[in-house]
């Protein structure tokens, strides 16, 4: 087997530059899209629970960003049939601004990063880059920025992400492996999802999610019923969804299998969160360890296959779901959720991870003035470590090469896209019944 020098993927990258020039990603082809939008997202809905597939359109209707969020299966098809470098790394695959977060990592600490992982998949790095695009245009626009701002906050992003993958080409794999982005809590959005994430714990979801049990001991709780967001499981349902989670310990760490023992289950309830998940099964459990002030909630969420998959024959991902998500979101993160990780029930894929252990994301509103453009700032330097960490950083700095042209073509593209989901989500509004709404933009539906 060939070692390829560095030497040798760098040229790799600067000939695929040769073949797919880097203006080439401006383009969009709207007419190469094999089904329309609303036939996408239906064919998408397929083997989802038909009685939320209704709520999630309601939830896209509402903004052409809440729309972009349930839409990765259009994109997914659209950017399928452009022209492509070739360069595949692990992507996140929903690469937005509302899918990076802070949460607690193992050490308790709190960190910043991307935190969606659902269509993870390896695929040609510049494909987060795009989806991302688009979300900066669109998150610009609903929070007040007019044309020329939300294009240069892409720009912002593509240029730091060129900045630090040309850094990280340089670097031992180690260093890229362990690298820590600094200073992003002085990002006033991000700031105050760290502020947010502080709060959101075990204890803040124990008072959220349960009441005191009628007829039980001092003490005892158990899930509200908040239809239809949150609804108790019992009997045999509630039973398969144990099954499933004895077999998700069994493939933790010893360690991680040990400090979950020590925890006993309480109830189980199913969730509705998000906007591009609703439809699939997603469980909650609630665990007690060392007293009522212990609890513990796991969260049990359904997996498909990447919306990318049908596009990527030869991508070859594992054939478990959940595990797949496990997987892309390690390559990626630095730091885990301690508890990820996956099961089955009833045949069907499921990831497993804490639920809300002090999580936070970024609020719309708050990108308002400089908040974009420093936001987006961060979105690059995530994206590059994630990417430099699952793919090879020679190669894709390679291709990019010098000069803005790259960051200038992927800014086109995410003005181009972000009209068209604005006409997909009318489409969608229409579909559904909807009046065209007077503002054209309403507020983002809050998760």
């Amino acid at each position: 087997m060939h070692w390829a020098t560095p030497e040798e993927r760098r040229a790799l990258g600067q000939a695929r530059r040769k073949q797919i020039g880097r203006q080439k990603h401006a383009e969009l082809d709207i007419k190469a899209r094999p089904l329309p939008a609303v036939k996408l997202l239906q064919r998408a809905g397929q083997g989802r629970v038909p009685p939320l597939l209704k709520l999630k359109s309601e939830l896209m209707a509402q903004s052409p960003f809440t729309y972009f969020r349930g839409a990765a299966p259009v994109m997914a098809a659209d950017l399928s049939v452009l022209p492509n470098t070739g360069i595949r790394t692990q992507i996140c695959g929903d690469a937005h601004v509302r899918n990076l977060g802070a949460f607690a990592a193992p050490d308790g600490r709190l960190v910043f990063d991307i935190n969606d992982f659902d269509e993870t998949i390896v695929a040609p790095f510049e494909w987060d880059l795009k989806r991302m695009a688009a979300s900066l245009i669109l998150a610009g626009r609903e929070s007040g920025h007019k044309g020329a701002a939300a294009r240069n906050a892409v720009q912002q992003c593509v240029g730091r992400y060129i900045e630090l993958m040309k850094a990280f080409s340089r670097m031992p794999f180690l260093e890229v492996a362990r690298f820590q982005v600094h200073r992003i809590g002085s990002v006033q959005p991000i700031h105050d999802a760290l502020l947010k994430a502080e709060h959101a714990t075990p204890l803040h979801n124990l008072e959220q999610l349960t009441d005191p049990a009628r007829g039980a001991s001092e003490g005892a709780r158990r899930f509200k019923e908040i239809k239809p967001t949150l609804t108790r499981v019992t009997g045999r349902a509630a039973d398969m969804v144990l099954a499933g989670l004895k077999q998700y310990r069994q493939m933790l760490e010893p360690q991680r299998q040990h400090l979950l023992s020590r925890y006993r289950t309480v109830d189980v309830a199913f969730k509705v969160v998000g906007t591009g998940s609703v439809g699939l099964r997603d469980y909650c459990v609630y665990l007690e360890g060392n007293g009522s002030a212990d609890p513990l909630f796991l969260q049990i969420k359904e997996e498909a296959a990447s919306a990318y998959a049908p596009y990527l024959p030869d991508s070859n991902p594992p054939h478990h779901n959940g595990q797949r998500v496990v997987e892309g979101q390690k390559a990626m993160q630095v730091q885990s959720d301690p508890f990820l990780g996956w099961t089955q029930i009833q045949g069907r894929d499921f990831l497993v991870r804490q639920l809300n252990d002090h999580k936070g994301s970024i609020d719309l509103a708050n990108l308002a003035g400089t908040g974009l453009e420093a936001f987006a700032h961060v979105c690059g330097e995530l994206l590059a470590r994630g990417h430099a960490r699952g793919g090879d950083a020679l190669m894709i700095a390679g291709y990019i090469g010098a000069g803005d042209s790259f960051a200038e073509a992927l800014a086109d593209f995410g003005v181009v896209y972000a009209d068209q989901t604005e006409k997909d989500w009318q489409d969608l509004r229409k579909a559904l019944g909807m009046a065209r709404s007077a503002a054209g933009r309403p507020p983002s539906h809050p998760e």
